[in-house]
């Protein structure tokens, strides 16, 4: 062999070996980063953020690149408010206990039995439009919170009214002993603020002493300048989650956020990065002690882009969904691994092929109530919203779909992938699961709704143990007990698709109205749907659809009840079951109603299934000439019990009826 090519050759060996010696330091380095000053943060802002490490990377896998079928990789980050590939948003429910989960009760009324929030996991509270003690109602309306004493059903009245004079729009409601939270949305493009970049909705949060009701009092306040995104209250700490883009002002990126109407700096060492994220988002993570809510809060940046999150009582999952374009480009742990050369050519990476994938980061909750990021991975899917979680003994599990199908992975308490099921139901969409102690229920749906039942018992091989295909699919399933399952959602009719010839060329479903289903899992191979109820036509709908938090349920006093949209006309009907069938029928009637909402109120148990007891309607809207005018305001009614009360809440009004005749018993114009 010439001697410059050997030359040549022990150069090139050379470069390589340091190029890989290189590239261990830089694998070695932590993986969570903190940024040291501003102009770093403007570089992240302005996209100059590729390190030294990945120049080499790009070198060392150019020419690899020549060798794939695609020569460039493009990505589309997934937006929390759209789906990419335009299947139907939906919004289904997994609560870890099985009775009706409620929030942490108020020590004001501890002799009363009343319904709380229906939240997802047990001792960790949600916000929602209404909330009670037992002795008041907290409500939305307009731009008002409503404090209204309930303690005499017979004389309901406005204890108190907190006016939002700044413009901001309250979305959520917290309650924590004798403190109330009110989480709202505020455009600041209307802000005096200068802080007003993009007009983006920011955060404000306000915290009041309610300890005299008639007279609350303002204890804290602050405002983060990205919007709001979800939130929980933990014991006596309250965690608020925004997140959005990073805004930059003269040339400097924005890390303040506003408190007691002071602008204060969120601390460099509290913004981190992921060493290998590129990403002009952030998501900011507030912490406040309730018990001490007059203290200055605690505020976290972390550089990253969230469309999901689900919150134990130990940990905060935040979750990142990407639709990637393969660019069959493998790491550089392959191209210079074990395999050497070979393993460039039988690379197949799971996670990088076509389709969703889902990053998950794990933060750890302190004994203190602090957040404390721990680790993150990666996987093949994505989810439908924080419901596709649940934490049991320290280990995540999570259902995912993509166009495979669905299934079920489990994470140790290092995030580490310890098992995973089979696909299911290849080529369907999942609409909702439902995890229960060891078993996790999921609904797929094409034209049929496929009910799958996989054993999580062993958490590493979990294992399909039944289904049940019946029409229509479930975007919301809760549970009864241990052995029924409560299933909401649409009611379909398959439709056959025939040429002129005859032949089937194709088999599609049309909706048909809105249904409730009552399933027996005692068989988990053979599970039954043993009831169920068909509520209106195709254009009826629910909050409970796209929102758990609509649901009131009772096991014990065989209730449950949602909020149901569709034309007014519908709901003029007498407090009885026999009445049902007409409230169906004329659902039809497109021309003589226009929109409106009633509360749908079921007697509900395993002998007789679903029995409407009545609908409870607060406002039917005005005909103005011609025109039927669209009334939809189904996130703002919701239900609840006091006693042997029922209450409903809206905007506009506070009812009371007798929770077992239906019978008004009072009702409170608010608007």
């Amino acid at each position: 062999m010439n001697k410059k090519i050997k030359i040549f050759i022990v150069l090139v060996v050379l470069i390589l070996l340091c190029i890989m010696s290189i590239l261990l330091f830089y694998n070695n380095d932590e993986e969570i980063k903190t940024i040291k000053n501003d102009k770093q943060l403007s570089k992240i802002y302005n996209g100059n953020t590729i390190s030294a490490k990945d120049t080499l990377i790009n070198i060392v896998t150019m020419p690899f690149s020549f060798f794939t079928n695609n020569f460039y990789s493009h990505k589309i980050i997934m937006d929390s408010s759209s789906d990419v590939l335009g299947e139907l948003p939906t919004n289904n429910g997994l609560i870890s206990s099985i009775e009706n989960a409620s929030s942490l009760s108020n020590e004001s009324s501890v002799s009363k039995d009343y319904s709380t929030t229906n939240i997802q996991v047990e001792n960790v509270d949600e916000a929602d439009i209404t909330k009670t003690d037992g002795d008041y109602i907290y409500s939305i309306s307009d731009s008002n919170i409503i404090i209204t004493d309930v303690m005499n059903p017979q004389e309901i009245k406005i204890a108190t009214t907190i006016k939002l004079s700044d413009g901001s729009i309250p979305e959520e409601l917290i309650l924590y002993k004798n403190e109330l939270v009110v989480i709202s949305a505020k455009n600041n493009s209307t802000s005096n603020s200068y802080y007003r970049y993009n007009y983006k909705n920011n955060t404000i949060v306000r915290i009041y002493d309610i300890t005299t009701k008639t007279n609350p009092t303002l204890i804290k306040s602050y405002e983060l300048y990205e919007p709001y995104y979800t939130s929980r209250c933990i014991n006596n700490v309250l965690y608020i989650i925004s997140s959005g883009n990073l805004r930059e002002e003269e040339d400097i990126v924005i890390r303040n956020y506003k408190e007691d109407n002071s602008e204060k700096l969120i601390a460099l060492e509290n913004i981190k990065y992921l060493k290998d994220i590129q990403t002009t988002k952030q998501t900011l993570i507030s912490v406040v002690d309730l018990d001490n809510a007059r203290k200055d809060i605690d505020v976290s940046s972390y550089l990253i882009d969230i469309s999901n999150a689900y919150v134990s009582e130990n940990s905060i999952y935040l979750l990142n969904q990407e639709y990637n374009y393969n660019s069959d480009i493998p790491p550089v742990s392959v191209l210079f691994g074990l395999k050497g050369v070979i393993g460039v050519f039988t690379y197949d990476n799971d996670n990088n092929s076509n389709g969703y994938n889902t990053e998950i980061y794990k933060f750890n909750i302190t004994q203190e109530g602090k957040v404390i990021y721990d680790t993150r991975n990666k996987i093949k899917g994505k989810t439908i919203n924080q419901y596709s979680l649940d934490e049991n003994n320290g280990h995540l599990r999570v259902a995912l779909y993509d166009g495979d199908g669905a299934r079920v992975a489990i994470f140790d308490e290092n995030l580490k992938q310890i098992g995973i099921s089979d696909y299911v139901a290849k080529g369907e969409t999942m609409y909702s699961s439902r995890f229960m102690n060891d078993k996790v229920y999921l609904v797929t749906y094409k034209t049929m709704d496929p009910l799958f039942v996989i054993d999580l018992s062993n958490e590493t091989s979990p294992k399909v143990l039944g289904e049940l295909h019946i029409p229509g699919y479930s975007t919301y399933l809760h549970p009864y007990d241990e052995n029924h399952l409560i299933g909401i959602g649409m009611q379909t009719e398959e439709v056959v698709n025939k040429n002129s010839s005859g032949r089937v060329i194709s088999t599609t479903s049309k909706i048909v109205g809105m249904k409730m289903a009552l399933f027996d899992v005692t068989d988990v191979s053979n599970p039954v749907q043993i009831s169920e109820t068909v509520i209106g036509d195709r254009r009826t709908t629910s909050a409970i659809l796209t929102n758990p938090k609509a649901l009131l349920f009772s096991k014990e006093k065989q209730l449950i009840a949602i909020p149901v949209n569709n034309y007014s006309k519908d709901f003029e009907v007498a407090s009885s079951s026999d009445s049902y069938s007409s409230t169906v029928n004329s659902y039809i009637n497109y021309n003589k109603s226009y929109i409106a909402e009633g509360y749908f109120v079921y007697n509900i148990n395993i002998e007789n299934g679903f029995n409407l007891k009545g609908i409870i309607t607060h406002q039917t809207p005005t005909k103005s000439s011609s025109v039927y005018k669209y009334y939809n305001n189904s996130k703002l009614l919701r239900g609840l019990y006091i006693d042997e009360n029922l209450y409903t809440v809206s905007e506009t009004a506070v009812k009371v009826n007798n929770l077992n005749t239906l019978d008004l018993i009072n009702e409170l114009k608010i608007k």
